[in-house]
């Protein structure tokens, strides 16, 4: 059974279905609204029903591609599909985040209701074709078109300048993505070849490499985004909906880190041993600069945005470092981070429903009125600033240890982030939840309701669980992540 092939495309039947549910009736009418939301619900928790399938059935004693297919395509290139411990748990990942992302808009998303479940249902497709593609032009489609979708739903569901900030996501994401596209055109001239794992062991010219990776770089730089070219990243998050909030943080991030991995350090591991010095300096500013900027927000989702700049340089770090340590911390930060940063938009996500204000200085006191969201909310923050018990603190000390062996300052000043996130998460739940409850306006607030509690309760569990035993994820990437170190350390002679 293609079962890549299945979870990749599965997505899809819901959204015929939605398509088939519109033409047959008004798609402004309560009942057709109501029915697509189900369709939407079922496909996406069906796809993490297989998503879970594949990871059970996975192998994790094999470095190499699983459950690959490979068919003729068009013009010599070829539809080939697989995974390995590296790309493996970034689909359940996705899979996971979906259903959620579908239950959270189920009030909040009034008009266009089914374009805007079609659009997540479009984008899961893309997202999880990024991680399963092993070939470069497949890969390049399903990156490339992923931002379609996402740019819909900034600038048709989005805030007030919702325009503005779907097309300054666009741009710089495209822009980058023109030059890598110019990168795997000469890859292919240079080695007859489009196959991403016979080009993981083909041997480009050192002078070659360099043009390659910077090309790469540009792509996957602005997607994590790494700082300087971070600064789109918080306008879409202020004026996405909480739902493409927890996508955009929770996943859309992940293909940034995702492309040096698969990428940049085993394809290019000279220029990669070249740069490291450049990216361990940009990760260090991302993690201070951001840190210092996010004390320094009124607005909510503006904070938690610097706040994701900070943590995906904790992934550039450990990616860079070439050891055990720091692939496997970087890897784990981008598989916490998206349950913890989803969470938290989610969080925000509660009270803007309910008050329509995300200003700092608008709260204070709610624990008074919501103590489940109170307690659910802390556990998220203690989550991002990296408790130990909690999935944060191991990918954090793990790229920490890893840089720590390369370079020990790198890994002294980007401990100085974690004291940072500490203060700007803290002041902000302080000054959200403690505190005497001033405001009229907030008398009212109601806590979590059932729904709330169901869409939360998957997200508590997947935090504890990973931070109380990362094994469940070490044991599948392990063999992969050792057969990628090695690899890059007998290219670059370490």
């Amino acid at each position: 059974m293609p079962i890549l092939s299945l979870i990749t495309f599965a997505p899809l039947i819901g959204v015929a279905a939605i398509l088939a549910l519109r033409l047959a009736g008004k798609p402004d009418d309560a009942k057709t609204v109501g029915a697509a939301k189900w369709i939407a619900l079922v496909t996406t928790l069906a796809t993490f029903a297989l998503s879970v399938l594949l990871v059970l059935q996975f192998d994790p004693n094999t470095a190499g591609f699983q459950f690959v297919e490979d068919s003729p395509w068009f013009a010599g290139l070829h539809y080939r599909m697989g995974v390995d411990g590296i790309s493996l748990l970034f689909i359940p990942l996705t899979a996971f985040l979906m259903p959620l992302c579908i239950a959270a808009s189920w009030r909040s998303i009034e008009k266009r209701v089914l374009e805007y479940l079609i659009a997540f249902l479009i984008l899961e497709t893309l997202v999880i074709g990024v991680f399963c593609a092993l070939d470069l032009v497949l890969f390049y489609i399903f990156f490339e078109f992923g931002l379609v979708p996402m740019f819909l739903i900034i600038g048709i569901w989005g805030g007030q300048r919702r325009v503005y900030a779907a097309f300054k996501f666009f741009l710089y994401t495209l822009l980058g993505s023109v030059l890598m596209l110019a990168a795997i055109l000469a890859m292919i001239n240079i080695s007859g070849t489009s196959s991403i794992p016979l080009l993981m062991t083909y041997h480009f010219a050192p002078q070659v490499q360099t043009w390659l990776w910077l090309a790469f770089f540009a792509s996957f730089a602005v997607k994590m985004p790494m700082w300087p070219v971070h600064t789109w990243l918080p306008d879409a998050h202020v004026e996405a909906p909480t739902a493409g909030s927890v996508i955009l943080a929770g996943i859309l991030l992940k293909l940034g880190g995702y492309g040096f991995m698969r990428f940049s350090v085993p394809m290019f591991p000279q220029a990669s041993q070249l740069f490291t010095p450049l990216v361990f300096a940009l990760s260090v500013i991302a993690i201070v600069y951001t840190s210092l900027v996010a004390f320094r927000q009124v607005d909510i989702k503006k904070l938690i945005a610097y706040s994701s700049v900070a943590h995906m340089g904790f992934v550039t770090m450990g990616i860079f470092s070439g050891n055990v340590q720091g692939e496997q911390g970087a890897i784990f930060q981008m598989l916490s981070h998206g349950l913890i940063s989803g969470a938290l938009f989610l969080c925000v996500g509660v009270v803007y429903d309910r008050m329509h204000t995300r200003e700092i200085a608008f709260y204070g006191g709610i624990v008074n009125r919501m103590p489940w969201y109170a307690a659910v909310f802390m556990l998220f923050t203690m989550g991002n600033v990296g408790l130990p018990g909690t999935s944060g603190f191991v990918g954090e000390i793990l790229t920490m240890t890893g840089t720590y062996g390369v370079s020990t300052w790198t890994a002294i000043l980007a401990a100085s982030g974690v004291i940072f996130s500490a203060v700007y998460a803290l002041t902000l739940y302080r000054r959200v939840v403690f505190g005497e409850l001033t405001n009229p306006k907030l008398a009212g607030i109601t806590d979590l309701e059932q729904r709330e509690i169901w869409i939360f309760a998957p997200l508590i569990a997947g935090t504890l669980i990973l931070g109380v035993y990362p094994n469940y994820v070490f044991n599948l990437t392990q063999t992969s992540v050792d057969h990628l170190v090695t690899v890059y350390r007998a290219a670059v002679g370490g």
